[in-house]
């Protein structure tokens, strides 16, 4: 594995399994000594309810400690150099998680520390939360070969990662956006290059109905994400017919379950029946990032001395 995790392309297949293989022993053996002692830097521009607290508390729970760097503390990029502030905490700290508005800042970052960076969230991508995603398909369905997963919303940042990742298990995916809300170019083509080796079916279409048919998973994300705040009220209209309800589930296979990465934005792109259906993992979804999370650190943080 490499020194950092930006994005799902920076994983292979057999780190992907040893990271799974990891997050069931941590998932069943919650407190852990494996980073006894060290201490993971969280630099956040962005707030989070479900990454900041899933990050501290698994870091706590593998005997580590973490320091919180508000937007406010620290002001990325403004107050000093990123490749100041890298360097920096790479000598009070095992590791960094960052939440960054910009992908580049989160790789500049990377460039620079000697300790591992966990990109928590960026613009482009969101590795641990698909990771936590993909580990929850495979808990509930057991495999990956042969499992359909349908996304139904944007094509932001968390579309990429689950392809950068689904691909690479095999598992198959189809994308469902309106029309000038598609995954990156470029992303989509590595992730078609990387099916072909895995026999993963990837899909892109503008049909919410075509993109769950035979779906064994439907996921959604919200509409508008941190920093689209001024789109909200065309993306609403743009997205109507975007929303997973009842009658969408209906096309998709009879046990279909359902994932959302969360905030929810209840009677937008989901509505609470189906949020609060016996067919939703949602919570299931969200507790693994915990445990995902902390597979990765014990992996990345614990190579520094």
């Amino acid at each position: 594995m490499n020194k950092d995790l930006l994005s799902g392309f920076d994983l292979t297949e057999k780190d992907v399994a040893n990271i799974f293989k990891q997050t069931k022993i941590l998932k069943k053996k919650k407190i852990s000594n494996v980073l006894n002692g060290k201490v993971a830097a969280l630099v956040f521009q962005k707030p989070s309810n479900r990454t900041r607290v899933s990050f501290e508390v698994g870091a706590r729970q593998l005997g580590a400690y973490s320091i919180y760097l508000a937007p406010r503390d620290i002001r990325l990029g403004e107050r000093e150099p990123i490749k100041d502030v890298a360097r920096v905490l790479a000598r009070y700290a095992d590791g960094i998680i960052a939440r960054t508005f910009s992908h580049e800042d989160v790789c500049e970052l990377a460039k620079y520390s000697d300790v591992g960076v966990i990109n928590g969230l960026s613009d482009m991508y969101h590795p641990c939360q698909a990771l936590a995603d993909v580990y929850t398909v495979y808990e509930n369905a057991g495999k990956f070969k042969g499992v359909k997963l349908a996304y139904v919303g944007d094509g932001n940042n968390v579309v990429h990662s689950l392809l950068a990742i689904g691909t690479k298990v095999g598992l198959s995916i189809s994308v469902a956006t309106p029309k000038g809300y598609e995954p990156d170019k470029e992303i989509w083509a590595q992730a078609v290059k990387i099916s072909k080796k895995t026999k993963a079916k990837i899909l892109h279409t503008h049909d919410p109905e075509d993109a769950v048919k035979g779906a064994d998973f439907i996921y959604t994300d919200v509409w508008t994400s941190m920093g689209q705040e001024k789109e909200k009220l065309a993306r609403k209209r743009i997205f109507k017919k975007y929303q997973i309800n009842s009658q969408l589930l209906k096309k998709a296979k009879k046990n279909c379950l359902v994932l959302h990465c969360m905030p929810m934005h209840r009677g937008e792109e989901i509505t609470d029946e189906v949020a609060e259906s016996k067919q939703s993992v949602v919570f299931d979804q969200a507790e693994n990032r915990l445990h995902v999370q902390k597979a990765v650190m014990a992996m990345l943080f614990k190579k520094h001395k």
